[in-house]
Protein backbone atom coordinates (compact mmCIF):
# COMPACT_ATOMS: atom_id res chain seq x y z
CA UNK A 1 0.00 0.00 0.00
CA UNK A 2 0.99 3.63 -0.28
CA UNK A 3 0.33 6.57 1.99
CA UNK A 4 1.76 9.51 3.90
CA UNK A 5 3.08 9.78 7.46
CA UNK A 6 0.37 11.76 9.26
CA UNK A 7 2.02 11.94 12.69
CA UNK A 8 5.14 10.75 14.49
CA UNK A 9 6.24 11.16 18.10
CA UNK A 10 10.03 10.81 18.35
CA UNK A 11 9.95 10.27 22.12
CA UNK A 12 7.42 7.41 21.99
CA UNK A 13 8.48 6.05 18.59
CA UNK A 14 4.84 5.90 17.54
CA UNK A 15 3.11 7.31 14.51
CA UNK A 16 0.28 7.02 12.04
CA UNK A 17 0.10 6.66 8.28
CA UNK A 18 -2.83 7.89 6.22
CA UNK A 19 -3.17 5.43 3.34
CA UNK A 20 -4.09 6.79 -0.08
CA UNK A 21 -7.56 5.24 0.37
CA UNK A 22 -8.12 7.28 3.58
CA UNK A 23 -7.51 4.45 6.08
CA UNK A 24 -5.30 5.29 9.06
CA UNK A 25 -2.67 2.78 10.23
CA UNK A 26 -0.69 3.05 13.47
CA UNK A 27 2.97 2.03 13.54
CA UNK A 28 5.98 1.74 15.84
CA UNK A 29 9.39 2.98 14.71
CA UNK A 30 10.65 -0.63 14.52
CA UNK A 31 8.37 -1.08 11.48
CA UNK A 32 10.57 1.26 9.40
CA UNK A 33 12.30 -1.13 7.00
CA UNK A 34 15.71 0.57 6.74
CA UNK A 35 16.31 0.41 10.49
CA UNK A 36 16.05 4.12 11.18
CA UNK A 37 13.99 4.99 14.24
CA UNK A 38 12.46 8.25 13.04
CA UNK A 39 10.50 9.47 10.03
CA UNK A 40 9.25 12.93 9.11
CA UNK A 41 5.58 13.87 8.95
CA UNK A 42 4.34 14.19 5.32
CA UNK A 43 6.85 11.57 4.06
CA UNK A 44 5.33 9.47 1.26
CA UNK A 45 5.73 5.77 2.09
CA UNK A 46 5.06 2.26 0.88
CA UNK A 47 3.98 -0.20 3.60
CA UNK A 48 2.29 -3.51 4.32
CA UNK A 49 -0.75 -3.77 6.58
CA UNK A 50 -0.67 -6.54 9.19
CA UNK A 51 -3.22 -7.64 11.79
CA UNK A 52 -2.83 -5.83 15.11
CA UNK A 53 -5.59 -7.64 17.01
CA UNK A 54 -9.28 -7.06 17.60
CA UNK A 55 -9.89 -6.68 13.84
CA UNK A 56 -7.49 -3.75 13.44
CA UNK A 57 -4.38 -3.41 11.31
CA UNK A 58 -1.04 -1.65 11.70
CA UNK A 59 1.62 -0.64 9.20
CA UNK A 60 4.75 -2.77 8.77
CA UNK A 61 7.69 -2.83 6.34
CA UNK A 62 7.51 0.97 5.97
CA UNK A 63 9.71 2.30 3.18
CA UNK A 64 9.98 6.01 2.30
CA UNK A 65 9.39 6.69 -1.41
Amino acid sequence: MTGTVASFDDDAGLGTIMADDGTTFAFHCTAIADGTRTIAVNTAVDFQPRPAGHGTYEASEITPR
